[in-house]
C-alpha cells in the first residue's frame, strides 16, 4: 500500500501542472485584463467592461513596439509611461511562457506573489480565508454522510413501506430546492429577516471571540456556522441518501446475502457484516466530489449570502477584478486539496473493505 500511495503522490505533480497550464492558457484569451481594469478605473468607468459599450474603439491587442496606442481599450489620454510601468510591475512585459514558468517556480518555493489590487500577499489572503471554506466543506460533508448513510440503510431495509415513501418525498423536495434559495429562506426565518432572530446574519465568529472561554468559542463558532452548513448540506444530503439506499438494495438481492441468511446469521450481522462494506464502496467513491463541490462550487453563493470571507468568494472577486495572482494561487490550493482528498478516498476504500489491494490490481 505504501508504494501505491507514493505513486499517487507523485502523480499529483503532473496533474496539478496540467490544471495550471490549461487555466493559464485560457486566461490569456479572456478580455479585460488587470491593466485594462486599472485604465477603466482611472478614466472613471468603474470597470473594464464600460469600455466595451459599442463606441467603435478597437479592443483587439496589437503587437507593436511603440507606446501602447490601440493595445488597451479606452487607454487614450493616459501617458504611455504609465502603461509601460504597469506592464513591468505586473510582469506583462515578458512572454506568456516565461511568466508561467516563473509563476510555477515561485509556487514550488511557496511564493504565491502579491495581489494586484489588495496590496497583500496571496498566501496570507488564502490562509486568512481557508478556515471559512474548510468549515463549510468539512462540516457539510460530514453531516451529509452521518445523516444519509443511516437513513439510506433504513430506507433500503424498509423498502416500499410508509416510512420509505414519505422520506423519499422529503428527499426529492430537498434535492429540488437550490442551495442559495434555501439559504435565503433560512436567513428570512431564523436570522432576523422577517420572523426570528436566532442565528447571526453574517460572519464566522463574533467580534469578542478572542475574549471568550474555550467552551464559549466553540458555542459561538457553532452558532455562526449552523445556517451556512445547513444551506450547503441540503442537496448533497438528498443525493447521498438515495445513492446509499439503491446501493444497499442492489447488494441485498445478491446470492451471498441469501447464503448468509440460510446459514442462520442474524439480519444485523448480514447487513453490517457483509452488505455494508460492499454497498459503501460506491458511496465512498463520491466523497471527493461531494467535498470539493461544497468546498468551492457551492461555497461561492453561500459565502456571499452569509457574508463569509472564504476562498470561494475570494476567487470569484479575483476573477471579476482579473487579479491573476489570487486566481492562480487559489486554483493551485483548490487543485492540491482536491487531489489529496482523492488519495484519502482510496485509503477509505481499504478501510471499509480490507480485501481491496490497489498494488495487486495495478500489478
Amino acid at each position: 500500500m505504501g508504494a501505491y500511495i507514493l505513486r499517487r503522490l507523485l502523480l499529483v505533480i503532473p496533474t496539478l501542472l496540467g490544471i495550471m497550464v490549461i487555466n493559464f492558457v485560457l486566461v490569456q484569451f479572456v478580455p479585460g485584463g488587470p491593466i485594462e481594469q486599472i485604465i477603466a478605473q482611472q478614466q472613471g468607468q468603474g470597470d473594464v467592461f464600460g469600455s466595451f459599450s459599442g463606441s467603435g474603439t478597437d479592443v483587439g491587442m496589437e503587437d507593436t513596439s511603440s507606446a501602447y496606442e490601440g493595445d488597451y481599450a479606452g487607454a487614450r489620454g493616459l501617458p504611455p509611461e504609465f502603461i509601460a510601468q504597469l506592464e513591468k510591475e505586473f510582469g506583462f512585459d515578458q512572454p506568456p511562457v516565461q511568466r508561467f514558468f516563473n509563476m510555477m517556480w515561485n509556487y514550488l518555493q511557496l511564493d504565491f506573489g502579491e495581489s494586484y489590487f489588495r496590496k497583500a500577499d496571496v498566501i496570507d489572503l488564502v490562509i486568512d480565508r481557508l478556515p471559512v471554506s474548510i468549515s463549510l466543506g468539512l462540516w457539510s460533508t460530514l453531516i451529509a454522510y452521518l445523516i444519509s448513510i443511516p437513513l439510506g440503510i433504513r430506507k433500503a431495509v424498509r423498502d416500499g413501506s410508509r416510512f420509505d415513501t414519505w422520506t423519499s418525498g422529503l428527499i426529492i423536495a430537498a434535492y429540488a430546492i437550490p442551495g442559495f434559495l434555501f439559504a435565503i429562506l433560512l436567513l428570512v426565518l431564523f436570522a432576523g429577516g422577517s420572523y426570528y432572530r436566532i442565528f447571526p446574519l453574517r460572519g464566522l465568529t463574533s467580534d469578542n471571540f478572542d475574549q471568550l472561554t474555550l467552551w464559549g468559542q466553540i458555542v459561538d463558532y457553532a452558532w455562526h456556522i449552523t445556517l451556512p452548513v445547513l444551506a450547503s448540506t441540503i442537496s448533497s444530503f438528498a443525493t447521498l441518501t438515495l445513492l446509499t439506499k439503491n446501493s444497499f438494495l442492489d447488494e441485498i438481492k445478491k446470492h451471498y446475502v441469501m447464503t448468509a441468511r440460510a446459514k442462520g446469521l442474524s439480519e444485523r450481522r448480514v447487513l453490517y457484516g457483509h452488505v455494508f462494506r460492499n454497498a459503501m464502496l460506491i458511496v465512498i467513491a463520491g466523497f471527493p466530489a461531494v467535498f470539493i463541490g461544497v468546498f468551492f462550487g457551492g461555497s461561492i453563493i453561500i459565502e456571499t449570502l452569509f457574508s463569509l470571507e472564504g476562498l470561494g468568494r475570494l476567487g470569484y472577486e479575483a476573477a471579476v477584478a482579473r487579479d491573476y495572482p489570487i486566481i492562480f494561487g487559489s486554483l493551485f490550493v483548490f487543485g492540491l486539496i482536491g487531489l489529496i482528498v482523492g488519495i484519502l478516498s482510496d485509503l477509505m476504500y481499504v478501510f471499509v473493505d480490507p480485501r481491496i489491494d490497489f498494488e495487486r490490481r495495478e500489478g
